[in-house]
C-alpha cells in the first residue's frame, strides 16, 4: 500500500485528497501520456519478469485447483510489485490482486521450507490470499469469508480456524500502518418499504450484471496477447484508457472513488450510464491485455453504479435512501460474480460498517442475484482465470 500511495503521488503530483481529485486536476494530453507510461511499464515489465523467472504461472486460483498449492516466489512478489506499481498510475484493476498474491506466495514457500504436505500447503497458500485482502481493506471476516467460499469452495469448522486467525493477525498487524475505518463512507440510510421493494427487483438485474461481467473477464483473459505482443498491447489499451479518461476521469484506478462518489449521489444519471458502460469495457481491455491485477473494486464499482443508476428511477416512483441502492447493487453484482453470497455479504458490511438498515433488503438482493447467475451456470470470476485443459 505505501507503494501504491507513493506511486500516485509521484505520478499525478499531489500530496493529499483522492486520488480522482489529483486525476482530475492534470490536463487532458497528461492523462493520456501517463497512462501510456503505465502500459509500456507493463508491458516491458511482465516480458522481463517472464524472462528472468522463467516458466510458471502466478496466478492465486491456478496454484491453488491445479498446481497443490505451489507459487514461484520470484515471479508472485515481482508481478505483485509491477500490479501495484500500473495500479498507482491509474491502470482499471484492482489493488487486491498483489496482496493476495504475495501472501499466497509467502504462505507456499514457508510450507515448503517447513516440509508440509500438499493439502496443508494449499491449505495456507488460501489462507495467505485470503489474510492479504483482509488486511488491505480492514475486513477480517470477510477475508477469511473469500478464503474459504471462493478459495477453499467449503466451509467447515477444520478450515475456518486457520483462516479466520491468519485474516485477524494480518490485519491487527495492518493497523501500524494503514487506516483502522471503513474503506467507504456510508449517508445514513434508514430501513424503508421502498429499499426492500428495491432489493426484490435489484437482484435480478444484478445477477444478469454479473454474467455479463464474468463472460466479458472470461473473454479478456482468454484472448490475452502471447509471443512479442505482450510488449505492446498494454501500451495500446492503456492509451486508448486515458483518452477515455479526457471526459470521464472516474474511468482511472480501481473503482474506489466511483464507489464513493455513488454513495454521496454525486454523480448524474448520464454519468452513471456512461460509466457503467465504460468501466467494464476498460478492465476487460486491461486484463486482456496481459496486465496482471485485481478485479474485486471493479467488480464492486460496476454494481454500485448500476444500484445507483437503477435507484435514479425507483425513487422517481418510491423515493427511498439512495446510498442504500448503491450498496444493494454493489453486493449483489459482487456475490453473483464471486459465487459467494457470504463473504459477499459480509464483504459489503465491512467495507461500509453498516449493519442494521441494509441487512434484511441486502439479503434479498444478494439472493435475487445468485438466483439468477447460478440459472445460467456462471462460474467465478476467480475462475474464469484458470488455463484451460
Amino acid at each position: 500500500m505505501t507503494l501504491l500511495r507513493a506511486t500516485a503521488h509521484l505520478v499525478y503530483s499531489y500530496q493529499s485528497g483522492s486520488f480522482l481529485s489529483a486525476v482530475e486536476q492534470i490536463g487532458a494530453s497528461r492523462r493520456v501520456v501517463t497512462l501510456s507510461v503505465a502500459g509500456a511499464v507493463a508491458g516491458i515489465g511482465w516480458w522481463l519478469l517472464r524472462w528472468w523467472t522463467g516458466p510458471g504461472g502466478s496466478e492465486v486460483s491456478t496454484a491453488l485447483w491445479r498446481d497443490e498449492g505451489r507459487l514461484p516466489l520470484r515471479r508472485s512478489l515481482g508481478s505483485a510489485v509491477l500490479s501495484m506499481v500500473i495500479v498507482g498510475m491509474g491502470a482499471s484493476l484492482g489493488r487486491e490482486a498483489a496482496p493476495r498474491l504475495a501472501g499466497a506466495a509467502l504462505a507456499s514457500r514457508l510450507s515448503d521450507w517447513a516440509r508440509i504436505g500438499t493439502a496443508h500447503r494449499r491449505l495456507l497458500a488460501a489462507c495467505g490470499a485470503g489474510a492479504g485482502m483482509a488486511c488491505v481493506y480492514n475486513v477480517p471476516l470477510g477475508g477469511a469469508l473469500l478464503t474459504l467460499e471462493v478459495m477453499l469452495g467449503v466451509v467447515s469448522l477444520r478450515l475456518a480456524l486457520p483462516a479466520l486467525a491468519t485474516s485477524a493477525i494480518a490485519t491487527a498487524v495492518s493497523w501500524t500502518v494503514l487506516p483502522t475505518g471503513p474503506t467507504y463512507q456510508l449517508p445514513k440510510a434508514t430501513l424503508s418499504a421502498s429499499l426492500i421493494g428495491f432489493a426484490v427487483l435489484i437482484g435480478p438485474l444484478a445477477g444478469l450484471a454479473a454474467v455479463g461481467w464474468v463472460r466479458m473477464m472470461r473473454i479478456a483473459h482468454a484472448h490475452r496477447p502471447t509471443g512479442w505482443r505482450p510488449l505492446v498491447s498494454p501500451l495500446l489499451v492503456f492509451t486508448a484508457v486515458g483518452a477515455l479518461a479526457i471526459p470521464y476521469p472516474q474511468l482511472l484506478g480501481n473503482g474506489k472513488d466511483i464507489v464513493q462518489l455513488t454513495l454521496g449521489t454525486q454523480l448524474t444519471a448520464p454519468v452513471l450510464l456512461a460509466l457503467l458502460v465504460l468501466k467494464p469495457i476498460a478492465t476487460a481491455g486491461s486484463l486482456g491485455s496481459g496486465a496482471s491485477g485485481g478485479l474485486f473494486t471493479p467488480t464492486v464499482a460496476t454494481g454500485a453504479l448500476l444500484g445507483a443508476l437503477a435507484g435514479h428511477g425507483w425513487a422517481l416512483a418510491w423515493p427511498g435512501p439512495a446510498a442504500g441502492f448503491t450498496v444493494l447493487g454493489a453486493a449483489a453484482v459482487l456475490a453473483a460474480a464471486m459465487q459467494a453470497p457470504v463473504a459477499a455479504t459480509v464483504l459489503m458490511l465491512e467495507l461500509t460498517r453498516t449493519i442494521d438498515a441494509l441487512m434484511v433488503p441486502l439479503l434479498l438482493a444478494v439472493t435475487g442475484a445468485m438466483l439468477v447467475s447460478r440459472r445460467f451456470d456462471t462460474p467465478s470470476i476467480y475462475s474464469v482465470r484458470l488455463p484451460t485443459q
